[in-house]
């Protein structure tokens, strides 16, 4: 039996990281090589155009497994239906503006977004906030559809645990695939903690720890840290654009695992609504290490955290403790 097509709608879909994303859902990277799709796409009136050449290009590619687009700048069409809503498009951050600026932008985009996808989205539709603020994007879009239940609207951290992936691989010159359990703890901000802690490498002796591997502690509680925290900075300043491949991949890779489940044995990093667990105040969206099964996740539990760990996890939750009241304060 053939399956039915999924609706995946990409916000900001004109833009550099849904350029990217938009190919990898239609050839199967995010649901899997055997899962149709219907891709709904949304932009703003003035990328319209553009928007209209992404669809073309996705008609000219002829994907198997696509099997209809809307290309849209109407948030009810582009949100009707939809089983996945990756949210791409945001407000940047540009020269001179305040934090309170950029606020005050996304919160009204993610508003008026949220009530589209409450009102229209199809029941137990699977949100994933891309866009920066991505924490507190989230908890706003969490705010104004009440019904999506709050497990459904989660962030995206997937790409700092990759790169923390990247940089292990790297240093101890291993597959990437050999590396796992890394950990991105709180804020898609400069304030995460990438944890190495209970992180592993296979080798031909069986998983060894990160820690034991590397045998250089001052480069993962420093330089690791600040390299997986700046790697956006550093790639804008490499490529005079933000990173867009990287981002696509790993909304791909949270939306997969999701969806299809994590190996056993396995965690990954998402930013997930907080329920209290390691002492995180509950009702932050924030990074934790979770198992996913069923298209549920579930953050593991009973991880010891270290005194160095503890001071960094309890920096990024009052980052975003001070992101929520800035959002809740533009509100008003």
């Amino acid at each position: 039996m053939a399956k039915d097509p999924v609706r995946v709608l990409v916000t900001g879909a004109a833009g550099q990281i849904g350029y990217a994303l938009v190919p990898m859902i239609a050839r199967g990277v995010m649901l899997g090589a055997d899962q149709p799709v219907i891709l709904h796409m949304l932009d703003i009136p003035p990328a319209a155009e553009a928007l209209n050449g992404v669809k073309m290009e996705l008609v000219d590619a002829a994907f198997p497994l696509l099997k209809g687009v809307v290309a849209t700048t109407d948030a009810v069409e582009a949100c009707t239906g939809v089983n996945v809503a990756v949210m791409v498009g945001g407000f940047p951050r540009k020269e001179g503006m305040e934090r309170k600026d950029v606020m005050s932008k996304n919160v009204s985009i993610y508003k008026s977004q949220a009530s589209a996808l409450e009102k229209h989205a199809a029941p137990n539709c699977k949100v994933l906030v891309v866009a920066n603020p991505a924490n507190t994007n989230a908890l706003i879009l969490k705010e104004f559809a009440p019904s999506i239940p709050e497990k459904n609207i989660t962030c995206l951290t997937r790409l700092d645990h990759n790169r923390a992936l990247g940089q292990v691989s790297e240093r101890l010159s291993v597959q990437v695939s050999d590396v796992k359990n890394v950990i991105i703890w709180g804020n898609h901000s400069s304030t995460q903690y990438p944890d190495v802690n209970h992180a592993t490498v296979k080798t031909p002796a069986g998983d060894k720890p990160v820690r034991e591997l590397v045998a250089d502690d001052a480069w993962l509680n420093g330089e690791f840290i600040t390299t997986v925290q700046q790697r956006g900075a550093a790639i804008i300043k490499a490529r005079k654009l933000s990173s867009a491949l990287s981002a696509a991949s790993s909304a791909c890779d949270h939306i997969r695992d999701w969806v299809l489940g994590t190996q056993e044995g396995t965690f990954v990093s998402m930013g997930v609504y907080s329920d209290g667990s390691y002492n995180v105040p509950a009702g932050l969206i924030y990074s934790f290490p979770v198992t996913c099964k069923n298209g549920e996740w579930s953050i593991v539990q009973g991880l010891p955290i270290d005194e160095f760990s503890r001071k960094k996890l309890d920096l990024t939750a009052e980052e975003l403790s001070e992101e929520k009241a800035l959002a809740y304060s533009c509100l008003n």
